[in-house]
């Protein structure tokens, strides 16, 4: 009852403040001062994207290592654009930045522990925030990002890039037309071998050299990345895989989820990785690490479908999110780059789905795709930064929102409760409460982003 009470309060005042939301310096039609949390090898991606729009100005940036800034500050002079301010020289230095460089909005691009607390703080101070997966580490910091959000109203998006996906998206479009029939199973993840992530001296000449340490004083991901896969044990990396899936399957747009059980594997990939490299007298040798090294998530829909999700970091294997989409009438895997669809594929046959794709190529894709050619993963991070930059200058609302981000992120800290009580079955939190009943599409549903 609390809870509702709050949330109630809480909405009235975000539906004012939502809607007196704009840009502080140049208006909505004006450039977006924007500054960059976190100028990592992550943040130089939405930098560049950043910088070839004529509709921002990135006036920040902020990172505590030298050489990370050093490498953005060459990105921006590369691009003939002036100098942003720098701010750095401690943990605190992003709050520096909040606090004095006149933000419209701000690219969070740091270790994952630093998201909630990074964009509360923007949000509190009225700066749209684009912040990398994942949104928090533990449920309670679900909620109060949530919290936050509803009280300012100040815009938020989750910045998962595989949304835009070309196939993925063509598949959103034919799932909109009932290529597919009625839904009834869903399928993701992330499955990509990170050890040699997961293991680097944060040596820049060997960025990913397949070595043996982490937690160095580096730049390397490994410095913290790692830690991750030593105390915790669920599905760490879930947007990637869900993300699609909740598009697909209009989570919060008239459906949910509403139950989560996940199952972990035994660890044994990332002990291995350290022996076959630095000898079983290294000192990486004696960690215990507690990720399985194969995470399965099952969720159960509101509208009576299911998802399986699975996380695979730790294993040899090449890279593959391993969607699945099935209904009444076929289904589409992107693991075998094939579909099937009853009574227009052969019998009981595949058929190359590449045809089909082109065929109901999205609009985004077919507006944009110069655009993104040459842009990181494919092009879709052109499309993530050009959707959250469009939206602001619009003062509309975020394709992929707090609910959504708050949703997504949530399952890493259910799966791993549902492990950790072996494997029980969980209620999934309902963070609209209720109004997933009445939310209406905004993603990708025309060309406006």
């Amino acid at each position: 009852m609390q809870r509702r009470t709050f949330l109630k309060s809480t909405l009235a005042a975000a539906a004012f403040a939502a809607s007196s939301w704009c840009p502080a310096e140049a208006g909505p039609r004006g450039k977006l001062r924007v500054g960059v949390l976190g100028t990592g090898l992550r943040g130089q991606v939405h930098l560049d994207e950043l910088l070839k729009r004529a509709d921002v100005d990135v006036v920040a940036l902020c990172d505590i290592e030298p050489v990370m800034l050093e490498a953005a500050l060459k990105q921006v002079a590369g691009a003939g654009r002036r100098k942003p301010k720098v701010y750095t020289g401690s943990d605190d230095a992003w709050r520096t930045m909040l606090a004095k460089a006149r933000l419209d909005a701000v690219i969070i691009a740091t270790p994952w522990e630093l998201h909630e607390a990074q964009a509360i703080a923007a949000m509190q101070a009225r700066v749209a925030v684009g912040c990398e997966v994942v949104a928090a580490t533990t449920l309670e910091g679900h909620w109060n990002l949530l919290r936050t959000q509803q009280k300012t109203g100040t815009p938020y998006m989750l910045l998962e890039n595989v949304c835009y996906r070309r196939d993925v998206l063509a598949v959103l479009a034919m799932v909109r037309a009932g290529v597919f029939g009625e839904l009834l199973h869903l399928e993701g993840g992330y499955e990509h071998d990170l050890r040699a992530v997961k293991f680097n001296s944060g040596d820049p000449a060997r960025p990913y050299g397949g070595g043996v340490e982490f937690g160095a004083k580096g730049w390397s991901e490994a410095r913290w990345r790692t830690d991750h896969s030593v105390r915790r044990n669920g599905d760490l990396y879930p947007s990637h895989g869900i993300g699609p899936c909740a598009m697909w399957a209009d989570i919060h747009r008239g459906n949910r989820f509403t139950r989560l059980t996940s199952y972990a594997s035994k660890a044994r990939g990332l002990h291995r990785h350290v022996v076959v490299n630095g000898g079983e007298q290294h000192p990486n040798a004696t960690v215990r690490f507690a990720l399985g090294d194969i995470v399965t998530t099952q969720i159960a829909c509101e509208n009576g479908e299911t998802i399986l999700l699975t996380h695979d970091t730790s294993s040899p294997r090449p890279y593959s999110l391993g969607f699945r989409v099935q209904g009444t009438k076929g289904l589409w895997m992107d693991i075998n780059q094939s579909i099937h669809i009853e009574g227009e594929s052969p019998a009981h046959k595949w058929e190359p789905a590449q045809a089909w794709l082109e065929r109901n190529d999205h609009p985004l894709w077919k507006r944009h795709a110069a655009s993104a050619e040459g842009a990181g993963h494919g092009g879709m991070d052109f499309f993530v930064v050009h959707a959250f930059v469009e939206a602001l200058r619009r003062n509309e609302p975020m394709p992929i929102d707090i609910y959504d981000a708050v949703a997504w992120s949530a399952i890493t800290p259910l799966s791993e409760r549902s492990i950790a009580e072996g494997n029980r079955t969980l209620d999934f939190p309902d963070f609209t409460e209720g109004r997933w009943k009445t939310r209406q599409r905004i993603f990708a549903l025309d060309d406006r982003y």
